[in-house]
């Protein structure tokens, strides 16, 4: 019986010292976090981020900069079947712009046929709408 006792006062005080241990070591670092988050504070006081606004005339500066610079989007897409997967290429049937690991296998026999002579597709959300349309 005594064994016992000496083991449980034994665990209880390992206990009560990793306790609190752990007690102080969160309370300097909650210390030292709140003393870096005022130094933040204070160094951004007076700026719009403290605010949360931004002057609405920043927002679009180079606006007409920005769209001359964007290239237009393609318009065309070719579905066509390489390797054993499908691939969708841009107008010119040499830019890769998606890679879809979506074996041909997962197509009944007319659409493989169809994939691997390629089809045409306007946009890329028509490309999308008829993968879904086979692969759920």
């Amino acid at each position: 019986m005594k064994r016992y006792m000496i083991c449980l006062f034994l665990f209880v005080g390992v206990s009560g010292a990793c306790l609190a241990a752990g007690y102080f070591l969160t309370r300097e670092y909650g210390n030292r976090a709140a003393d870096t988050s005022t130094e933040t504070l204070e160094e951004i006081k007076g700026t719009a981020a403290e605010t949360g606004t931004v002057a609405e005339n920043l927002a679009a500066v180079n606006r007409e900069q920005v769209q001359n610079q964007m290239e237009p989007a393609e318009k065309e897409f070719y579905l066509v079947s390489e390797d054993g997967f499908l691939l969708v290429f841009g107008k010119d049937k040499e830019t890769i712009c998606l890679y879809t690991h979506i074996p041909l296998i997962d197509f009944p026999e007319r659409e493989q046929e169809r994939l691997r002579e390629g089809i045409w597709f306007s946009d890329m959300m028509d490309v999308i709408h008829y993968l879904e349309s086979y692969t759920s």
